[in-house]
């Protein structure tokens, strides 16, 4: 080794240089930036190796300095090498390892994906046959029932990722407990001596498997009940016992009164679920026909025993989010105390959540998953305020710190998932958006907190301590992110109490509701559909080469009970082989007709109205009895409309076409976030930050347009997914894939997966109109366009409204424009000359009341309290500012309308001298609107209200005069 570079070793007190060593086996978690030292070889979490150009015990006196949190990790126990021994070790056993499925699940009783066994939730109900025996996989998930856990415990995330090994109707106990003994102990070398097991504590079965062939110590083996060992996803459906491994962190407490749930000493790790019941109504269990395994080891909890660090987000996963951020507060995170550190943790843990589910296409809105997303992110950047960092943290305070440290988790992301590289971009667009735009929500938080203190103060009687109500922190806390601390804190100094006991309540409310939403995956069967995929073959489709075929009803129902004849009404049927298009991939079902014999040889005939698909595989024709009787096992012919199928198809390809043009036009990082495919439009929906302009627009629909003219033929192809991704095919975010799927490829144009019917040539789709680009949520536009025979009704419709308005104007069609311009014009010059004559009008009935006004209190003031009858807003503050000055000073006038459309309309204004008094026009005008079902308010000196009960008026106006009067009265 030449003089001068030297490879580090640290504890948690002192770095030590050492030469000769190995450097693939060190590795810093934290960055070293100290004059002399310089990066020479680094991964996207540690430093490795560092030059120095002074001795070694200047470099060790320096960087016994720089001491913060460095340490060795050996490389087989990194983070990314677990989840690789992991699938590499059940890969070795037959298992299949397969990719980790979105974020965003398929499965309507769930928002997103929370546990890894989702994606074979159908395998496991059998409502679709297994591919594979067994298999393993690497799930990203997220939950936020436990959000206010995240940085208080040592294990709870909102982003993790669960290994799983799964078998279906495969091996069971035996094989499931062995292998995950054999994991622990001979693949991750744990002390077979710190781990600890649970049984469910009827579970004799695998009690004895633990102890009599494993060979754990009877002492070591825990019954516990079905709260903690017993796995159900509902009140019915398949269930089972469970079996969890712990890690002792402390065995010197001996095993005397162990408790598992002691978190200070056990971690629970892996937990296999042994799926071999099915719960009836009556709450009774049944054997099911194939049991099945499913597990989840927590990779964050093993990285965590495995690196031996205090708490999973010390562990590599995570700590170079946090360890970047403590850099941009300019704190060292070792020296911190407890709570900065809890403000790091949130941000690190949230950091992975809000990147991964934007990745995975959840953009922050108020509902549903947008709604998880933009809670993590305001929780984030509050936590950053809280730590002091302002704007970027490098000096620009307009700036966004969010995206640069996403970038840290972005890094970190492709052994898990390469996708999150790709969007990347768009990652950090929505991030920066979001966080500006909570900054300035912040801001007025800041404002209504100063509100809120104010009017506390103002109702301070000198016996109790003026207070915020719980309900107000809420408000500030929920709404504009407000952190509890800081309203305490500033309440305080203002001498304000704080009912942090309401706030709590108001807290439980929203917990309550959180975790109402589905945070178990339920796997309840039910629904004749269900029931029917386990006893029928898949339809055969034959609608991509014809509009007519022969099939059999295999299955007839109404309203989902399966039925063997039916004679009215509407009816659902599934046939073996049928053209009809099944709705999927956003195409809506075709329309049609099925027609065939009864037993009896009398013909019937059901008109076709929807179709979709039922359980897997499988095709359902809902539609009306038209004539006849239908009876189960009939044959039958089904004819498609040909007319409808044509308009689908044409708007299908056209959403191919549409999806290439807003690529090129706006850039890759465009992605389809939903569409629907119907025959009268097509409807296709993006991300994107803005609204898309004129010229973007039209450019986007030329491209169309020019490319449905050079009638370029469409080739459609059956391949293997991997393959098909491989060729640059597009999937549909969301979309789940057979293992083969089909590739619509218009070549030099688009290539997409899809499975929905096409166009053979662009030139059918004849051409295309965007009728409307608008936004839909935040970072979501969507585009509607109408294409074929949709596209000639659409531009006939505008014809016939340009020539009516040609004859009514008396112009050409090329001065349609100007015309409408001028007569606009004309409209508002008339509109501003009613307006001044209304208000001429109520100034004239005003100053005949002004000349009945009383005189009130011992200031001789000038009262006026008086309805001007049907005057509109605007002319009655005309009217009132007209009043003022006529009225001079002392004096105080409340004045009123109606507008003829069921409104009131109310002002009241007071000189300086009656303000002097103590009289603010804004307070008192808020009673009186009220009462007509409204509310308003203003300055001391003038106010204006509204309401909607007319008839309340007059009573109003009573309770304003005696009300001024008794004010004027007192005031002097």
């Amino acid at each position: 080794m030449s003089p001068g570079v030297g490879f580090l070793r640290a504890s948690s007190t002192v770095l030590q240089s050492f030469s000769g060593l190995n450097p693939s086996t060190l590795h810093f978690r934290g960055r070293i930036g100290r004059p002399g030292l310089s990066v020479l070889r680094s991964s996207p979490t540690f430093l490795l190796v560092v030059r120095c150009g002074s001795s070694s015990s200047a470099l060790k006196e320096q960087l016994t300095e720089q001491s913060a949190a460095a340490m060795t990790i050996d490389p087989e126990n990194r983070g990314d090498n677990i989840r690789k021994r992991f699938l590499s070790y059940y890969e070795s056993r037959g298992h299949k390892i397969l990719p980790s499925s979105s974020l965003v699940p398929e499965d309507p009783t769930v928002l997103l994906t929370i546990a890894g066994m989702l994606q074979f939730k159908p395998i496991f109900l059998g409502q679709i046959p297994r591919t594979v025996p067994r298999a393993t996989t690497s799930q990203k998930c997220v939950r936020t029932n436990d959000i206010e856990n995240v940085g208080v415990t040592a294990r709870h995330h909102t982003f993790f990722e669960m290994l799983g090994n799964f078998s279906f109707g495969d091996y069971f106990k035996k094989e499931a407990i062995r292998f995950a003994w054999e994991l622990a102990t001979k693949e991750f070398k744990l002390p077979a001596e710190r781990v600890f097991v649970s049984v469910f504590e009827e579970d004799d079965e695998a009690y004895a498997i633990w102890r009599d062939e494993i060979g754990v110590p009877v002492e070591r083996i825990k019954r516990m009940g079905a709260e903690d060992n017993f796995w159900a996803s509902g009140p019915t459906g398949p269930c089972g016992p469970c079996s969890e491994m712990y890690y002792d962190f402390h065995p010197e407490r001996g095993l005397e009164d162990t408790d598992l749930n002691d978190d200070s000493r056990f971690i629970e790790f892996y937990n296999l679920v042994f799926m071999q019941s099915n719960r009836l109504d009556d709450g009774s269990l049944i054997p099911l026909q194939n049991k099945n395994i499913d597990t989840g080891l927590g990779l964050e909890r093993l990285a965590q025993i495995l690196q031996k660090v205090p708490n999973n987000y010390e562990t590599d996963l995570i700590f170079p989010i946090i360890n970047f951020a403590a850099e941009l507060a300019n704190i060292d995170y070792r020296t911190a105390d407890e709570r900065t550190k809890t403000h790091l943790k949130v941000i690190g843990d949230h950091t992975r959540a809000v990147t991964y589910l934007i990745s995975d296409g959840v953009n922050p809105s108020n509902v549903g998953r947008g709604y998880i997303v933009r809670r993590l992110i305001r929780r984030i950047v509050r936590m950053g305020r809280l730590l002091g960092i302002k704007g970027d943290g490098k000096g620009n305070p307009e700036g966004t710190f969010l995206p640069r440290i996403a970038e840290v988790a972005v890094n970190l992301s492709p052994p898990a998932d390469p996708n999150v590289k790709l969007n990347a971009a768009r990652i950090y667009e929505e991030l920066d958006r979001e966080e500006a735009r909570f900054v300035q929500t912040l801001e007025r938080g800041e404002k209504l907190l100063e509100k809120l203190l104010t009017d506390a103060l103002s109702r301070k009687n000198g016996i109790e301590q003026p207070r915020l109500a719980g309900k107000d922190i809420f408000l500030l806390y929920d709404t504009f992110g407000f952190p509890v601390e800081i309203t305490e804190e500033v309440a305080r100094e203002r001498g304000v109490g704080v009912d942090l006991e309401g706030f709590e309540t108001e807290m439980e409310v929203q917990r309550t509701q959180s975790q109402a939403a589905a945070h178990v995956v339920k796997l309840t069967v039910g629904g004749a559909a269900a029931e029917l995929t386990n006893k029928l073959s898949k339809s055969k489709f034959l609608g991509y080469h014809s509009t007519e075929g022969k099939g059999e009803v295999v299955a007839l129902l109404s309203k989902g009970v399966p039925l063997t004849e039916a004679s009215e009404g509407e009816v659902e049927l599934i046939l073996d082989e049928t053209p009809f298009y099944a709705e999927s991939g956003g195409q809506i079902g075709d329309h049609g007709v099925i027609e065939g014999r009864s037993e009896d040889g009398s013909p019937f005939v059901v008109r076709v109205l929807d179709v979709q698909k039922a359980g897997q595989g499988l095709i359902l024709h809902r539609g009306q009895i038209e004539q006849g009787k239908i009876t189960l096992g009939a044959k039958v012919s089904g004819v498609v409309d040909v007319q409808k199928r044509r308009r689908a198809m044409a708007h299908h390809t056209a959403t191919h076409l549409l999806q290439s043009a807003l690529k090129k036009v706006l850039g890759d990082s465009v992605s389809q976030a939903g569409s629907l495919v119907a025959f009268d439009r097509l409807r296709f929906d993006f991300n994107l930050p803005r609204a898309m302009t004129e010229e973007e627009v039209q450019k986007t629909e030329d491209l169309v347009n020019g490319w449905i003219g050079q009638a370029v033929d469409l080739d459609t192809k059956v391949m293997a997914l991997a393959d098909a991704k491989k060729s640059g095919a597009i999937a549909m975010f969301g979309e789940k894939y057979d293992e083969e799927v089909r590739v619509v490829n218009v070549e030099g144009i688009s290539k997409e997966l899809c499975g929905g019917t096409h166009v053979r040539n662009t030139s059918d789709i004849r051409g295309i109109k965007i009728i409307s680009e608008q936004g839909i949520a935040a970072g979501v536009r969507r585009i509607e366009a109408v294409c074929g025979a949709a596209f000639i009704e659409y531009v006939n419709q505008r014809d016939s409204v340009v020539k009516q308005l040609n004859s009514l104007l008396k112009v050409k069609p090329e001065d349609l424009a100007s015309r409408v311009q001028s007569l606009q014009e004309e409209l508002r010059s008339m509109n501003k000359e009613a307006a001044a004559l209304r208000a001429e009008l109520a100034i004239a009935k005003a100053e005949t009341f002004a000349n009945n006004a009383e005189i009130v209190g011992p200031g001789n003031t000038r009262v006026l309290v008086t309805s001007l009858g049907t005057v509109d807003s605007d002319a009655l503050r005309v009217a009132a500012e007209h009043l003022v000055t006529k009225m001079g000073d002392p004096s105080a006038f409340v004045i009123a309308s109606n507008s003829g459309d069921g409104k009131v309309n109310l002002v009241v204004a007071f000189s300086k001298s009656v303000v002097k008094q103590g009289l603010a026009a804004g307070k008192f005008v808020g009673p009186i609107a009220k009462l007509c079902g409204g509310g308003g308010g203003g300055k001391p000196n003038f106010a204006q209200a509204g309401g909607k009960l007319p008839e309340k008026l007059e009573e109003a106006l009573k309770k304003a005069k005696v009300d001024l009067v008794e004010a004027l009265s007192k005031a002097s």
